[in-house]
C-alpha cells in the first residue's frame, strides 16, 4: 500500500484559535493535508481540503461573518493534484470546511465513509453553531452514496484500512489507521504536542471527549505508531508516508 500527502492550501488566523493560551497578537499559518491512499485495486481519498471558491471569498461563500477570521490560501485543488476520476472511496474524517470543503470537485459516483454521528451532528441546528459547520459543503452528501459508519470500521475488509471513531473535536470525527505503524489522527490533534499537552482549539464540540480521543492516540503512538497531527507545519510535507 503507498499513502501519500498532498498540500491544498494554507490557513492564517490568530494562534489562540487552534491552541489554547497562546498570545491572542501571535498569528499561525498551517497547511491543509489531504491523503491519497493506492492498494493494487483502490484509491481512497482521505478529506478534500478547501474549495477555491472559498479561498476567494470565505466569508462570502460561505455567508456566515465568521469564515471571514481566516486568510485561505490556495496551493492547488485537489482536483488538480489528483486524477480523481479514479477514485474508489472517499473518507471524511470531519465535516469542517478544510477537510470537506471540495467534494463538490470530486464525482458524485464514489462513496463516501462518515461517521453516522457527525451526519447526525450535521443536522442538528445546535450542533451546526457550535461545530462551525457549513451545511454548503457536505449538502451535496444528500444524493451522494453515502456510507454512514457506527465507530471502528474496516474500510476494505482486511484490516489494511480502518477507520477509528475519535470524538470530541466535532461529534462523529474519525481518524484513519494505514497498516500497522501509521494513523492519520486528523483533527484530534493540530500540533504533534497537543496529545500531550491537551491544549485543543479554543472550539469544540466535547472538550472531554477530545481528551479522551487524544488518550486513545497517544497509547497508540507511545506502543510505536506513528501518528500524523491534523495541522502542524513543523511535521507536515507533501509526499510519501511510511505505512
Amino acid at each position: 500500500m503507498k499513502i501519500e500527502m498532498f498540500n491544498v492550501g494554507w490557513i492564517s488566523s490568530a494562534a489562540a484559535i487552534w491552541r489554547q493560551g497562546e498570545d491572542p497578537e501571535q498569528r499561525i499559518r498551517f497547511p491543509v493535508p489531504a491523503y491519497l491512499l493506492e492498494t493494487d485495486r483502490e484509491r481512497i481519498l482521505i478529506d478534500t481540503g478547501l474549495h477555491p471558491d472559498a479561498v476567494a471569498d470565505a466569508q462570502g461563500y460561505y455567508e456566515r461573518p465568521e469564515a471571514g477570521l481566516f486568510e485561505l490560501e490556495l496551493e492547488a485543488d485537489i482536483a488538480a493534484q489528483v486524477d480523481v476520476s479514479t477514485l474508489t472511496h472517499l473518507v471524511l474524517t470531519h465535516l469542517h470546511f478544510d477537510h470537506a470543503g471540495a467534494l463538490a470537485l470530486l464525482p458524485s459516483s464514489v462513496p463516501v465513509f462518515l461517521q453516522r454521528r457527525e451526519w447526525d451532528g450535521a443536522h442538528d441546528a445546535a450542533t451546526i453553531r457550535r461545530n462551525f459547520f457549513y451545511p454548503r459543503d457536505y449538502g451535496l452528501l444528500e444524493d451522494r452514496d453515502l456510507v454512514l459508519v457506527d465507530g471502528e470500521h474496516d474500510l476494505l475488509g482486511d484490516g489494511s484500512v480502518t477507520l477509528l471513531s475519535t470524538p470530541g473535536h466535532t461529534p462523529g470525527h474519525q481518524s484513519v489507521r494505514v497498516g500497522e505503524r501509521l494513523i492519520l489522527g486528523a483533527d484530534v490533534a493540530h500540533f504533534s504536542a497537543t496529545l500531550d499537552d491537551k491544549r485543543f482549539p479554543a472550539f469544540g464540540d466535547d472538550f472531554a471527549a477530545q481528551a479522551r480521543s487524544a488518550d486513545l492516540l497517544r497509547g497508540l503512538r507511545d506502543s510505536g505508531m506513528t501518528v500524523v497531527p491534523g495541522h502542524d507545519p513543523d511535521v507536515l510535507r507533501p509526499g510519501p508516508l511510511a505505512a
